[in-house]
């Protein structure tokens, strides 16, 4: 069991499983099928995220965010994944564990988005509550904290339903969609799930 890490995980995390779906860290082979969803799925994403930039959805792109997430991984500051459907392998979005503090903290903070056509559909959910496992089991930390829009209903009670509980309210605590917008703190304890 691991305490307290100070030193990086030098190796990608393999596959974290989920009630019929897995966490991966993305590939450049992902590309295609990530910039297709996240297309698809733009007006519905948007709202409740930072503006894209003009070239998000290029290959060039993707290849400088694998190349980060790769640099984020090997120093233990972040741990992004894609969420698949087992069965068909089918992408299904994106979920990050980060700003991972360690020391005395032993903390990270939950980001995730789903494509439209795959939303409401219980995928997500599944797919926090692996990566909560692998945040309390595999990297040894104590807290995981969310934040989100007070008018974002849907993750509201998405992060309800995986055992968070709602912390605080932040002013101008994110830009999303291009404005300082207020959210709502939410945190999840190792002790508050039976893992």
């Amino acid at each position: 069991m691991v305490i307290f890490r100070f030193a990086p995980i030098h190796e990608p995390p393999p596959a974290v499983r989920g009630e019929g779906v897995y966490l991966r860290v993305p590939q450049m082979a992902d590309h295609a099928a990530w910039a297709a969803l996240r297309e698809e799925s733009r007006a519905f994403l948007e709202p409740w995220e930072p503006i894209w930039p003009a070239d998000d959805l290029t290959k060039a792109a993707f290849r400088r965010r694998v190349r980060r997430y790769q640099d984020d991984l090997r120093r233990d500051v972040a741990y992004p994944f894609l969420l698949f459907r087992e069965g068909d392998n089918a992408l299904l979005g994106g979920l990050t564990l980060g700003l991972v503090r360690r020391g005395v903290a032993q903390a990270c903070t939950l980001g995730y988005w789903v494509g439209m056509r795959h939303a409401r559909k219980g995928y997500m959910l599944r797919g926090v509550r692996a990566a909560l496992r692998f945040a309390f089991i595999d990297l040894g930390l104590q807290r995981v904290e969310a934040a989100c829009l007070p008018n974002n209903m849907a993750s509201i009670g998405l992060l309800e339903k995986a055992g968070f509980q709602r912390e605080g309210y932040a002013r101008r605590y994110l830009c999303i969609a291009g404005v300082w917008q207020d959210h709502l703190l939410f945190a999840c304890l190792k002790d508050d799930l039976v893992l």
